[in-house]
């Protein structure tokens, strides 16, 4: 008799801590529902970027650069409902950036824009990092997505300023001048280097 008392008191006892166990689980599930809610909706908020162009210059590139052109589609086309659907959507931005670096058209093809190319495709490629994260650090992402658009206006305006500066005319002698101050720099300097330690002779 002593025997089925304490059994059917620890059934009573382990049914009682499933119960607790769940409750916790439950509670716990919940919560982590509630923050990647949170997360999805301030990414959700934060997720606009440049992809008209923001000048003629660039409108042109879009007609002629398939990378370029890629790209602004890509960017322009927002995710939607879940947190994967955005982790998804970033890698393909990150793959489009990277391709930027092919085919650059030859007008453009000049370390300025290489460099804002390069500034870019890091920027993106930090906010592919931080939202495949685990704890997705959303501010971050938030941030990122403006530093992103800052780069793209910098780097559409450097692209029309370089079309400006094609469009002036050339003094005479301009082009010999700078083909001659190119040459000047490409030849080293023959005179040996001087030892500081040497006593001068006064």
């Amino acid at each position: 008799m002593k025997y089925k008392i304490a059994l059917f008191l620890l059934l009573i006892f382990v049914l009682q801590s499933c119960q607790n166990e769940n409750e916790k689980r439950l509670a716990e599930n919940a919560k982590e529902a509630k923050k990647n809610e949170k997360i999805f909706n301030n990414i959700n908020k934060a997720w606009i970027f440049i992809d008209e162009p923001i000048n003629e210059v660039s409108e042109q590139n879009v007609k002629g650069w398939t990378e370029w052109r890629d790209f602004l589609k890509e960017i322009g086309d927002k995710p939607r409902k879940t947190i994967g659907a955005f982790q998804k959507k970033s890698t393909a931005i990150s793959k489009k950036a990277i391709a930027l670096n092919n085919n650059i058209p030859s007008q453009f093809n000049q370390p300025q824009i290489k460099a804002r190319i390069a500034i870019l495709i890091t920027k993106v490629k930090m906010m592919d990092l931080f939202i495949h994260l685990n704890q997705i650090p959303d501010d971050k992402v938030a941030f990122l997505i403006g530093e992103i658009n800052k780069e793209l206006v910098s780097l559409e305006r450097q692209m029309d300023k370089i079309v400006e500066k094609a469009k002036i005319p050339k003094e005479e002698g301009e082009a010999d001048f700078l083909k001659m101050l190119d040459t000047t720099r490409a030849i080293p300097s023959s005179a040996p280097p001087i030892d500081q330690n040497l006593p001068r002779v006064e």
